[in-house]
């Protein structure tokens, strides 16, 4: 085995043998976020579709609410009018 120091965050741990699959580990430990510790398997964590307010939900509406966005923004662009004026509500 290697005679190494691995430092670990803040502190230096040394050891005589070092086991490969330790180095791994602590490796996988310090790249890890902490969502990734979580075990919660709550629904809203999930981005698959169930129903109420969740995050998959959110989203989906996010998503929808942007391409409305762009789309008014191109309406403007190539009527050269306002998109209230446009679609008749302000004349």
């Amino acid at each position: 085995m290697n005679k190494k120091d691995i430092s670990a965050s803040d502190n230096q741990v040394s050891s005589e043998e070092i086991n490969p699959e330790e180095i791994i580990s602590l490796e996988n430990s310090q790249n890890s976020s902490p969502e990734d510790k979580s075990t919660d398997t709550d629904s809203s964590q999930n981005d698959e579709y169930s129903f109420g307010w969740n995050d998959y939900a959110e989203k989906t509406n996010g998503r929808y609410a942007m391409i409305g966005f762009f789309a008014i923004l191109i309406i403007e662009l190539v009527s050269n009018k306002s998109f209230l004026s446009w679609c008749g509500i302000l004349n």
